[in-house]
């Protein structure tokens, strides 16, 4: 009886720890569902309203974050997730500036699918246009004007060659000088 009662106690504290371990792990308000002993998670977050990926267990192996309000992905929000193998980002108000290059840049290495599905809602001038035809160069603000000073190279490379020059002069007087100087 007494062996009864330590295993039902195991029992209990085993599925508690589980419970809150599980609680930890997954992002309210999100669903995850065990994928098997040591086989990971399926994260699904999709149709939650999130205007933010949350933090995310490093075992994911499914990730649905279809049909929120996502505008765009913080910087480095999927890295972690080296046991990914399935993702579904669709059907998300894209806003397709230079804040989205992470996530276009991070699909194009993942799932060229995944990238195939994200569709633009910001700015007008790339409304419905998928992610995957943008270059880096075309998404908005991601060309940073960064003004040449030509006058600032003009300088340093004019003191470079007057140098070089003055060297030059000086090599040829020193050897006139000691051509003298033998005869």
């Amino acid at each position: 009886m007494a062996t009864i009662k330590i295993l039902t106690a195991a029992g209990f504290v085993t599925s508690v720890l589980f419970c809150l371990v599980h609680a930890e792990i997954c992002p309210l308000p999100c669903i995850c569902e065990s994928l098997g002993q040591m086989k990971g998670w399926l994260v699904d977050c999709s149709s939650k309203g999130l205007t933010e990926v949350p933090a995310l267990p490093i075992s994911t192996r499914k990730l649905y974050l279809q049909n929120n309000s996502l505008t765009t992905v913080r910087l480095g929000a999927f890295d972690s997730l080296s046991n990914l193998e399935e993702m579904n980002v669709s059907d998300n108000p894209w806003n397709c500036d230079c804040h989205i290059l992470y996530l276009k840049l991070w699909l194009e290495d993942f799932s060229e699918s995944s990238l195939a599905n994200i569709i633009c809602a910001t700015p007008t001038s790339y409304e419905r246009k998928l992610l995957s035809q943008l270059s880096g160069n075309e998404l908005e603000g991601c060309r940073k004007s960064f003004p040449i000073k030509c006058l600032d190279f003009f300088w340093r490379d004019l003191a470079l060659i007057s140098l070089a020059i003055l060297i030059l002069i000086l090599t040829l007087c020193a050897l006139r000088f000691s051509k003298k100087l033998a005869y």
